[in-house]
């Protein structure tokens, strides 16, 4: 008896010890594991391989429909923004294959708070040009503080009734709502395009005023405005004045001396169907850049518009014959 006594006393302290292991706070254990994703730079993957292991915790962790957090992101961003029709700043696209995002985020949520485009003051998310100036111009990462809105993407509709009038319209019935919506959204439509090409003219004045900065405000918000779903009749998915005010961004960044802002600018443009390169090799406006970073610039060129001729190609036949020498 005084053995079975003891080994169920040594049962016991060994249960007490293993019960007493196993007690790290779990709090502790999620802040630091989050702590560890965030350093590392591996967020994205981290959080879904803790959604497979513990699909409602991590579920718990993500911020409720009116809450508002913060995040970190260094560039290039995998977020995408439109301008919503208070003027703010929206998510609109979440790519990872194009950049850096967090899996808080998603589309629809609204943006609040964005670091200044450099130093450490945080700019209240009003202006949407503001906004994409300081993504375009600040080095390094990036503070955001979004409001999650559950992916309502009402900031972009027209109308507050454009949602009935899609319903009655699926529905087969087209009755004095639908044409009432019909009616406002196309006023409303006409009233944003007189905006934007009113912000246009602005940014043109802005810059022969040599107020670049600015200019580069006007110009983003003209992109930010570009109407979703437009098909011109050429069949272009992208209006005439996005592309245009696009090259205008590069052309402000080239006089405001920024280089890598230029050239990403650049890209954009020329990426947005921006095609006449033969402004774009002579034109005053990007002067600067052509002279600052003279490769980088026709590597960027090059890509939509390859020369007939391989310059150095070019440059070597004449140099074998002596072309030009006097």
């Amino acid at each position: 008896i005084a053995v079975m006594a003891a080994l169920l006393l040594l049962s016991l302290s060994m249960s007490s010890n293993v019960s007493s292991a196993m007690t790290v706070p779990k709090s502790r254990v999620g802040s630091t594991r989050m702590a560890r994703m965030v350093q590392s730079g591996g967020a994205l993957r981290s959080f879904k391989a803790a959604e497979q292991r513990n699909p409602t915790r991590v579920f718990s962790s993500m911020p409720a429909v009116g809450d508002k957090y913060e995040v970190n992101i260094e560039k290039p961003l995998g977020l995408g923004f439109a301008r919503g029709n208070d003027g703010g700043a929206y998510i609109i696209k979440i790519d990872g294959r194009k950049g850096n995002v967090d899996p808080r985020c998603e589309i629809g949520d609204k943006m609040v708070e964005i670091s200044a485009s450099f130093g450490d003051e945080v700019w209240k998310a009003e202006n949407f040009g503001q906004i994409m100036y300081a993504i375009r111009t600040r080095n390094g990462g990036l503070f955001f503080k979004f409001e999650k809105r559950d992916g309502d993407m009402s900031f972009l509709e027209m109308d507050t009734k454009d949602r009935e009038f899609k319903k009655e319209r699926a529905g087969g019935n087209y009755g004095a709502g639908t044409r009432e919506v019909q009616m406002k959204n196309y006023i409303t439509s006409k009233e944003n395009e007189r905006v934007r090409m009113d912000l246009f003219n602005q940014g043109l004045a802005d810059y022969k005023s040599g107020n670049y900065e600015n200019a580069v405000f006007k110009f983003e918000d003209v992109l930010g405005m570009e109407p979703p779903n437009y098909v011109g009749d050429n069949f272009a998915r992208i209006t005439p004045v996005y592309e245009v005010a696009s090259y205008n961004i590069a052309c402000c960044y080239s006089k405001m001396k920024n280089t890598e802002a230029c050239l990403s600018a650049f890209n954009d443009a020329l990426n947005a169907g921006y095609d006449d390169f033969e402004k774009v090799r002579t034109a005053e406006g990007l002067k600067e850049i052509r002279e600052a970073e003279p490769e980088k610039f026709n590597k960027i060129l090059n890509r939509y518009d390859e020369p007939v001729f391989d310059p150095k190609l070019v440059e070597g036949f004449k140099n074998f014959f002596g072309i030009g020498k006097k």
